[in-house]
């Protein structure tokens, strides 16, 4: 595989981005061969990005780069974000914090109606306290706008004590600031593939927040590069989902000042494995958690990449030639905060 042309100028609109240098890491691209034997189709391979190193990693070490780059700039003392109880990257961002010399408020959103001890105390809420972030709830896990605008005015008051706050805002109708780490991640990706003369056939992520899965479609395309993306859906199932990358595409265009090289075919999404819903892992989910961990030694999470990588298993099933890059994007807290449906997983052979 061969990038066609001359590097688009978007690229050096990223290049001047604020960006805090969270990690220099490029991560691990590997076959799964046990998981390829097991299965008897494509070939399946892994971009490592739960290895990126900060406090237990994922793909969000990449997208906070680039909002903690605006939050330096802008000389802010304190970071707000909003996000599910067992957020990965609420967690990730007061890491962040702590490693720039920055306060941290969370605010741990009402998605998921599990009152287990595992999920409110263990996993990433017991990461979040042990780095010191302050703590809020909100009770609404539904509501973007609603949870966007509590962080608002809890900056508002943070102002009224002399803080200089940035709020990480997730919620549509913002710019997708965080999918800028992977635009630059596609050019990571495809060096990785050309050096290795790896002729990918497919690539599949999580699609949630939808700034991962957007990211890296725009910056695959923006390089010429027209491997399909498959997304597979986590929160929200395909017609809305498709909304959304639609939506940050035009965004990240915004953003680098250049056409949106996203066409609507582009956008591949799979809501197969969405049931039962946001946080719960459904019977291929659980399969993909116990053949990850018992052919590869790769632990993956019930919320987002279990389900991600019964997608790439499924497609690999019915594509014998073919090649699947699965993107694992981290979560590995939530392995404990989310003990009872890992438990459910654990199988015997």
């Amino acid at each position: 595989m061969m990038v066609t042309g001359d590097i688009h100028p978007a690229f050096e609109s990223l290049a001047i981005k604020p960006r805090a240098h969270l990690t220099e890491t490029v991560t691990l691209l590997q076959p799964m061969t046990n998981l390829t034997e097991q299965i008897g189709g494509a070939a399946l391979f892994v971009k490592r990005d739960d290895l990126l190193p900060l406090a237990m990693g994922g793909n969000k070490v990449r997208q906070l780069e680039y909002y903690f780059g605006e939050a330096l700039a802008a000389k802010a003392d304190t970071v707000l974000i909003t996000g599910a109880v067992q957020s990965n990257f609420v967690r990730l961002a007061a890491a962040a914090a702590r490693k720039l010399k920055m306060h941290c408020h969370v605010q741990l959103e009402e998605r998921v109606a599990n009152d287990s001890r595992e999920y409110r105390h263990s996993g990433n809420v017991l990461l979040d306290r042990l780095l010191g972030a302050t703590i809020h709830s909100f009770a609404d896990g539904e509501d973007e706008a609603g949870a966007d605008a509590n962080l608002e005015q809890i900056a508002e008051e943070l102002r009224g004590e002399g803080k200089t706050p940035y709020v990480i805002h997730l919620g549509v109708g913002h710019p997708p600031v965080g999918s800028l780490g992977y635009v630059d991640a596609a050019i990571e990706i495809v060096a990785q593939l050309e050096s290795s003369c790896l002729d990918i056939s497919r690539i599949v992520v999580a699609s949630g927040s939808g700034a991962t899965h957007t990211g890296l479609l725009f910056g695959l395309r923006l390089l010429n590069v027209d491997i399909p993306v498959t997304g597979v859906c986590v929160r929200r199932d395909a017609t809305q989902q498709r909304s959304r990358i639609s939506s940050h595409a035009r965004g990240i265009a915004q953003l680098l000042g250049c056409d949106n090289p996203v066409a609507d075919s582009d956008i591949l999404l799979d809501d197969r494995f969405l049931a039962p819903g946001y946080g719960k892992a459904g019977a291929a989910a659980r399969q993909a958690i116990q053949m990850a961990a018992h052919h590869e030694a790769l632990l993956v999470d019930p919320v987002y990449t279990a389900k991600a990588l019964a997608g790439a298993i499924d497609i690999a099933k019915d594509d014998a030639n073919g090649r699947i890059l699965f993107i694992h994007t981290g979560g590995t807290p939530a392995v404990f905060g989310y003990a009872d449906a890992m438990l459910e997983a654990c199988v015997d052979e």
